[in-house]
């Protein structure tokens, strides 16, 4: 995804630390994502609500169905994508387990398109987006932040770890590619509704007569890196954890390279529609036991994104 902005979508989906190097585990592989209509992936469970200390902070319809509905773009490793087998993973999918063992429930992953999750949380096909999605202010209002105009009610974020945007290019083939500004007359691949595609399109405002920055979209990243890697696009970007990890495996570390520094550091939140606060402060209490205990201190080691770790989760610490 990328630092999914808005950040997955309000300008500037990147995520105040920068996320450090990505230490890959050989046995991860970025794989794509199915169709987000059919593909459902329950998480490796909470424990038993009678040995769940946070049990009783859920709102009841969640305590009695024992699950919590994900909606998620799982094709964005490491933070989550399918391995070999067909299986969520990735550090969201690593956290959501350690909090179901505080909240005694499992967190269910459904896949869908980054730019949808929003909407599947409105008409409450999901319960809570766990997507590496930006924490913003126009999130939270429901504001488009291409037109800035009123799209929706908005939504709560439990904030969990910060990072930000980077961009990345084909190995030895930068084309003098080192800052957004420097895109101007070339062409990025990016995943649709996500900050790196709000960055590309600030940028393309500013580029001069003659030197367009041409902008292609794509539903998810996966595409967006296949579009780059065949040479479709001269860069490509997404939040540095992400391309971090392609840059690291794909094609044995030979297809892709960063380029210039990470930029617009900012938070991922769980997404949580604004009346459900109960869930929300359950989500958030489960969350810091997770910090507290040292098990989300290892999640985000295991990951590469120990950097970006936070001291406590906040609600709605997004600018």
């Amino acid at each position: 995804m990328t630092a999914r902005s808005i950040r997955r979508t309000t300008a500037t989906h990147s995520r105040i630390a920068a996320v450090g190097a990505i230490a890959v585990a050989g046995t991860l592989l970025l794989t794509g994502c199915g169709d987000q209509t059919k593909d459902k992936d329950s998480g490796s469970g909470g424990a038993s609500k009678a040995s769940a200390p946070l049990a009783d902070k859920l709102p009841e319809s969640i305590r009695k169905a024992g699950v919590i509905k994900v909606g998620s773009d799982i094709a964005y490793a490491p933070v989550e994508f399918k391995d070999d087998s067909g299986k969520t993973v990735g550090l969201d999918p690593d956290l959501a387990d350690a909090m179901g063992k505080q909240l005694g429930v499992k967190f269910q992953f459904e896949n869908g398109t980054f730019d949808a999750l929003l909407t599947g949380l409105r008409s409450k096909r999901y319960d809570i987006a766990m997507s590496a999605m930006t924490d913003n202010k126009s999130r939270q209002d429901g504001v488009d932040p291409d037109t800035g105009k009123k799209v929706g009610e908005g939504v709560d974020f439990v904030d969990y770890l910060t990072a930000g945007v980077s961009i990345y290019t084909r190995k030895g083939d930068t084309g003098g590619i080192a800052t957004w500004s420097d895109l101007c007359g070339k062409k990025i691949a990016v995943e649709r509704g996500t900050v790196s595609e709000d960055l590309a399109k600030a940028e393309a405002k500013k580029c001069p007569s003659g030197k367009k920055l041409t902008i292609e979209a794509f539903d998810d990243d996966q595409q967006a890196q296949t579009r780059l890697r065949s040479g479709g696009a001269d860069a490509a970007s997404s939040d540095f954890p992400v391309a971090a990890y392609a840059v690291k495996t794909s094609g044995g570390g030979k297809d892709f390279q960063l380029v210039g520094e990470q930029v617009e550091a900012a938070p991922y939140g769980i997404a949580v529609a604004k009346q459900n606060t109960q869930l929300r402060d359950a989500l958030q209490a489960a969350l810091n036991a997770v910090i507290k205990n040292g098990e989300y201190q290892k999640i985000l080691a295991k990951w590469g994104a120990a950097d970006g770790a936070v001291k406590e989760s906040v609600i709605n610490g997004g600018k």
